[in-house]
């Protein structure tokens, strides 16, 4: 389903996170001819946002300096390691008056597609939060409406996001996405099985997949693209 044309649609890519399980930038790990962060930004911007905004924060520095930033609005979450929610109250700083929906994406998580996103904004209907129902349960990307924004910017830690779901209840909206919930990755079991479902799968339509060799926590990660400008929050 095509978005309303009078909406005005914010994409949010969270990608703060310290890789603690992993020792090193989860952001960096190469993945389809580029970075694991990089491949969620072209997804991101293959969904024509009228805002593109992205957190960084753990590994900032290098994220900077490696990953293709074309495009987004960058903000530092110094505060990255009070969890997820410290990232979104950040983000919603930087969020641009007249927005009427923000789309959560995770930057660890290369299996959404844009696909995905243009169905969660089309099924939302005027629910103040919907989400994506996968074969096997809800996931994201999430799509909040402006009603919420106030909601969002007070939660705390990892599951807060998950918390609000829980008060809104049937009032989310539940859009069939098909297929299981894209893995995030958050330890070298994860990587290994995005970057097997990535060769499996193929190069999505209009793009090219190519997977780099194999890698462990050792392994320096490619060098590549333009650093961009930050703005520094915390919450």
């Amino acid at each position: 389903m095509p978005r309303r044309p009078d909406q005005r649609v914010a994409g949010l890519v969270l990608a703060a996170g310290g890789s603690r399980r992993l020792g090193r930038p989860k952001q960096l790990l190469p993945y389809a001819g580029g970075t694991l962060l990089g491949h969620v930004l072209d997804t991101a911007r293959a969904c024509t946002f009228d805002q593109l905004v992205c957190v960084v924060g753990g590994g900032a520095e290098g994220v900077l300096e490696q990953v293709d930033l074309a495009g987004a609005d960058v903000v530092e979450n110094r505060a990255f390691g009070e969890g997820c929610s410290s990232s979104i109250a950040a983000a919603l700083g930087a969020i641009e008056p007249g927005t009427d929906v923000l789309v959560l994406l995770l930057g660890d998580q290369p299996g959404v597609t844009p696909g995905a996103v243009a169905a969660l904004v089309g099924g939302r209907g005027d629910a103040p939060l919907a989400t994506c129902r996968y074969d096997d349960g809800r996931g994201h990307p999430l799509a909040f409406a402006r009603s919420v924004f106030a909601e969002l910017a007070s939660l705390h830690g990892d599951k807060g996001v998950w918390k609000l779901m829980e008060r809104l209840g049937d009032a989310v909206a539940d859009v069939p996405v098909p297929g299981p919930v894209p893995r995030d990755v958050d330890t070298w079991e994860d990587y290994e099985a995005v970057r097997r479902q990535c060769a499996t799968a193929g190069s999505p339509a209009g793009s090219s997949i190519r997977i780099e060799g194999t890698i462990s926590p050792t392994t320096t990660a490619p060098k590549a693209n333009t650093p961009a400008a930050t703005q520094n929050a915390t919450t």
